[in-house]
């Protein structure tokens, strides 16, 4: 394959990061929906409920700010958490990112736009400008 050849990409159902074509998927590739078993299981499992419950904080917690202000994914995982939320911070991470795929949001670091996929440590999130 030449270098200059881009794979095609989707977003994970389940945690909005990005999938890149692979060979062992070519003849199933239209079945691809999760980037990993996990994904897989929290599709099926209890954590749907709670992915919803992520979704429509974040979206209220947008909706009550500026158009430029910005959330931490802590404040959604607090509101929907309550004193458990630390156990909710990577489902929170996985909303955003979903919202980002969705082309509803950006995820931010220093004020910069970030790839959702690749960001790693504190990041915002922000209603796309």
């Amino acid at each position: 394959m030449s270098p200059a050849k881009t794979l095609p990409t989707k977003d994970c159902a389940v945690c909005g990061r990005t999938i890149t074509w692979r060979k062992k998927w070519e003849r199933s590739w239209d079945e691809v929906r999760y980037c990993s078993d996990a994904c897989r299981r929290r599709s099926k499992g209890a954590g749907a409920g709670v992915d919803a419950s992520l979704d429509a904080a974040l979206r209220e917690l947008l909706a009550a700010r500026a158009a430029s202000a910005t959330v931490c994914p802590s404040e959604v995982a607090r509101a929907v958490g309550g004193d458990e939320w630390r156990d909710l911070m990577e489902p929170a991470r996985a909303a955003a990112r979903r919202m980002v795929a969705a082309g509803e949001a950006e995820i931010t670091q220093g004020g910069r736009v970030v790839d959702p996929s690749t960001a790693k440590g504190p990041i915002r999130v922000r209603r796309v400008r």
